[in-house]
């Protein structure tokens, strides 16, 4: 899957799935402090991923992540 690819999905999903506004969502954007990601979002986010791309995250991975984009390098290195 490509990148472009991956941003698509991840970005339909932050839309329909979790309601966040479209101009919220840029690669640089902070996953709580400018998204509103919440814990009860991160629990959506585990299930969507799964169902999504076909792997199950592992908590303690997502900590590190605070930027969407390096939520999408984290989706491409788990699919590659």
């Amino acid at each position: 899957m490509t990148r472009n690819a991956i941003e698509e999905k991840v970005k339909a999903f932050l839309i329909d799935d979790l309601e966040i506004d479209e101009d919220k969502i840029y690669p640089d954007a902070r996953l709580k402090e400018d998204m509103g990601i919440d814990s009860l979002d991160y629990v959506d986010i585990v299930v969507i991923v799964e169902k999504n791309f076909g792997f199950k995250i592992k908590p303690q991975e997502m900590v590190p992540i605070k930027t969407l984009s390096q939520f999408y390098d984290y989706i491409e290195s788990k699919l590659s």
